[in-house]
């Protein structure tokens, strides 16, 4: 031993050096957004011009057979938040599908990042990729059908809540779904109902198809965002279609959360 130095105490070869305590949701969800965001951006702009060209075509052929009034508000409202569906729910199951047979929530689950914190950050980068598009449609959709602009506004509540609704949903699926192609399948039938059922007008739907338009979440952000369509818009009913789109998004993504804790440790 040297001269003057003290002797430093082994360490226990049974004892585990501690753990770094755990990241705060809220900086996890912000890191873990940024770098969803930037993927996205690279990897996903030319689905965003298809989902969005795919809205305006729909309009386009729809204007041949709806003049105007309510059920052009529900075509427009319709195909704008079809913009939403293919990029949230249908990209975001096939993401977390592959994610769950590559072995990528293994990386995840090597981090101190908390599970809600993955899910509502790929979650939220996922819906906020679809605003240009939403607003290129809705836009877009006015003027071909001769509808005001000037409550398009109300987009800035429609997309996030209509977006965390379809992208907890979209997560759930592609995380419960036992294989990639299940979960791939699973997607395009979520953006197929949101396609079939959000655009097509509600008063020309039999009553049993209504009510499987009503379980659907995407149909409350559909319905408010018809109504700023309107010359005079029944705020109240806003209000209450943005509630009930809130809170499926609140339980969507809850069920997301659970959904990827339960891939996890598998």
């Amino acid at each position: 031993m040297t001269a003057g130095v003290p002797a430093v105490p082994a360490r226990d070869a049974d004892e585990a050096a501690p753990l770094a305590p755990s990241a705060r949701l809220l900086p996890s969800l912000a890191a873990v957004y940024r770098a969803q965001l930037s993927r996205a951006r690279v990897a996903r702009i030319p689905l965003l011009f298809v989902a969005t060209f795919q809205s305006i075509g729909i309009m386009i052929l729809m204007r041949g057979v709806v003049d105007g009034g309510s059920e052009a508000r529900a075509v427009v409202a319709g195909s704008t938040v079809l913009v939403v569906a293919f990029v949230a729910l249908n990209l975001l199951a096939q993401y977390f599908g592959q994610l769950r047979a590559s072995g990528g929530l293994d990386h995840y689950a090597t981090l101190p990042v908390p599970p809600a914190a993955v899910v509502l950050g790929a979650a939220g980068a996922y819906a906020s990729f679809t605003v240009p598009g939403t607003l290129v449609t809705a836009v877009t959709g006015a003027v071909l059908f001769g509808l005001p602009l000037g409550h398009l506004w109300l987009l800035a509540a429609v997309v996030p809540l209509s977006g965390a609704a379809l992208a907890g949903l979209g997560a759930a699926l592609g995380l419960l779904a036992p294989r990639q192609e299940l979960a791939t399948l699973l997607g395009q039938l979520g953006m197929s109902a949101a396609l079939l059922l959000g655009v097509l007008p509600a008063e020309r739907m039999p009553a049993p198809i209504g009510w499987a338009r009503d379980l659907l979440p995407s149909t409350y952000g559909v319905e408010a965002l018809a109504r700023a369509f309107d010359p005079h818009p029944d705020w109240a009913a806003v209000a209450v279609d943005l509630s009930v789109c809130g809170a499926v998004g609140v339980l969507s993504l809850a069920v997301a959360t659970w959904a990827y804790r339960r891939a996890a440790v598998r």
